[in-house]
């Protein structure tokens, strides 16, 4: 049990690193998985569900201000019949930038995790996708505030956080970018990212814990597994909210590039490793 524990609190810190920092959790985590011999009908898409509620929490708790200021703003445009109110204009925003996301993740999630959950294939997508990072590096002017968005750019944004359905694609990674190619600087575009995303994880994450909620009244799943999903939980919060904070200041001075190159470097040991394994 000491050595599932373990594994549980690796792989809630790698969720909590890689759900933020653009280099793709669910790449990380099928790699991960694969490495620690996690037994994937026993835990599989039921664990990693918990610890993205882990990171969910992480979310709600850094930007707790933010989402207050939203809440009450898109009431304010209710009450008013108005989007002048800024913050519930970007509330609203947000709610559409999730819609895209939403559609596509309901239509096609799970077909999209069985067929794609290859190694070699979360190795091609770190590598393919970074070409996007210098591409928006190189397009994007920064001129923009989140003030500034409007219900084009949160459609834009919205269908690259549908993109990363595919693993090894990143959806931090894939959202700030549209902000950058929308000219948005490199923390709004990760801000507004870090928000877009609660929805997609609450409802993906939220729909997952039902299920697994099931298999506990039924017997399925015990208490032990239940400490298992409780330790990834924990470390996935915390380290995302670390992650968080890094990631913004971060970008406050740096580019997306070194990021791109650990996926490449990433993909290509990876490649490498299932070669030999082919051969072997």
């Amino acid at each position: 049990m000491a050595l599932d524990l373990l594994k549980a609190a690796i792989l809630g810190i790698v969720q909590g690193l890689t759900e933020f920092l653009p280099v793709s959790s669910t790449g990380h985590l099928i790699l991960f998985e694969e490495l620690l011999r996690v037994d994937e009908d026993r835990y599989g898409l039921a664990f990693d569900a918990s610890i993205h509620l882990g990171t969910l929490l992480a979310l709600l708790a850094f930007f707790w201000r933010s989402w207050l200021q939203l809440v009450r703003g898109g009431l304010r445009t209710i009450a008013q019949r108005s989007l002048a109110d800024g913050d519930g204009r970007v509330a609203w925003l947000i709610v559409l930038g999730t819609l895209p996301a939403a559609a596509l993740g309901f239509a096609f999630e799970s077909a999209v995790e069985d067929a794609l959950r290859s190694p070699a294939i979360v190795a091609s997508m770190l590598i393919g996708f970074s070409a996007v990072f210098f591409l928006a590096e190189a397009a994007g002017k920064q001129l923009r505030e989140r003030d500034d968005l409007g219900p084009l750019d949160a459609v834009i944004v919205g269908f690259a956080q549908a993109v990363a359905l595919v693993p090894g694609v990143s959806r931090s990674g894939a959202t700030i970018c549209a902000g950058l190619f929308r000219d948005l600087r490199r923390v709004e575009a990760a801000s507004f990212a870090f928000l877009l995303s609660a929805p997609i994880i609450a409802g993906a994450g939220g729909k997952q814990a039902v299920d697994v909620l099931g298999d506990f009244r039924d017997g399925a799943l015990t208490g032990e597994d239940a400490a298992f999903f409780a330790v990834g939980f924990a470390f996935a919060a915390a380290v995302g909210y670390v992650s968080i904070a890094f990631l913004l200041r971060f970008l406050a001075t740096n580019s997306l590039r070194p990021f791109a190159y650990y996926r490449i470097v990433l993909g290509l040991v990876v490649l490498a490793v299932v070669g030999v394994q082919a051969i072997a």
